[in-house]
């Protein structure tokens, strides 16, 4: 099924993520708390980062494909171009995700750094060949504050490719495919595109957040994250 939008640019593109990122961090009012308050809620009850970690995935990669919490995201979140309420939706629950993992692993996620990273983590956009080329090399528990001396101008070079990325998955002709994009079977959004999509999502955020490994993403998922251990 084809929802009719207006074209989309790049730039749009990335209004619509700032907008999203906004609301994933400090949540929205009587829909969800602030990252803080929810990472805070998962650490607490668990011993280690990665099973806190492991416990939120899960339960967010669920939520993605419910239908119920979509429906209720729907017009809560204004972003500044219309696209279709049940896709922005998912894409916040993506997001929130991503941001969450990466305020987990200790990532100032108030930075303009962490949140191109959090972007090219939604997009599937590999960072390591562009921060490999201005000479920084992020590995071996260093990450964090190695990520705190990328450049702007290697962070507009990120944006870029995220921005690029998403507009090709969107389309360039003002349509925007449900069927490929948040299929709707039997009412819940999803049915198996959009779980099979924010469960690899997921797999890119705990890498690069958690185990702190920025190299482009692989078949191997043998750190499969979305069951607890």
């Amino acid at each position: 099924m084809d929802i009719k939008t207006p074209n989309l640019t790049q730039d749009q593109i990335m209004q619509i993520l700032n907008k999203l990122y906004e609301g994933s961090v400090h949540g929205i009012d009587k829909v969800s708390p602030p990252i803080r308050s929810l990472s805070d809620s998962y650490t607490q009850k668990f011993p280690t980062i990665e099973k806190a970690a492991h416990s939120f995935i899960k339960y967010q990669v669920a939520k993605c494909t419910t239908s119920g919490f979509i429906a209720g995201l729907g017009g809560l979140i204004t972003l500044p171009v219309t696209i279709p309420a049940n896709i922005s939706s998912v894409l916040y629950v993506q997001m929130r995700m991503i941001s969450c993992l990466a305020y987990m692993g200790g990532y100032d996620v108030n930075s303009d750094q962490v949140q191109t990273l959090v972007y090219a983590c939604l997009a599937g956009v590999s960072v390591d060949q562009v921060l490999k080329h201005v000479g920084i090399q992020i590995g071996n528990k260093v990450a964090v504050n190695m990520v705190k001396k990328i450049p702007g101008e290697v962070l507009t070079k990120i944006n870029q490719k995220v921005g690029f990325r998403l507009l090709t998955k969107f389309g360039t002709k003002g349509f925007i495919n449900l069927g490929k994009v948040v299929p709707v079977v039997g009412g819940v959004i999803g049915g198996g595109l959009d779980y099979v999509e924010t469960k690899a999502i997921a797999h890119r955020a705990y890498k690069m957040f958690i185990l702190e490994d920025f190299r482009s993403d692989t078949t191997d998922s043998s750190d499969d994250v979305s069951s607890e251990q």
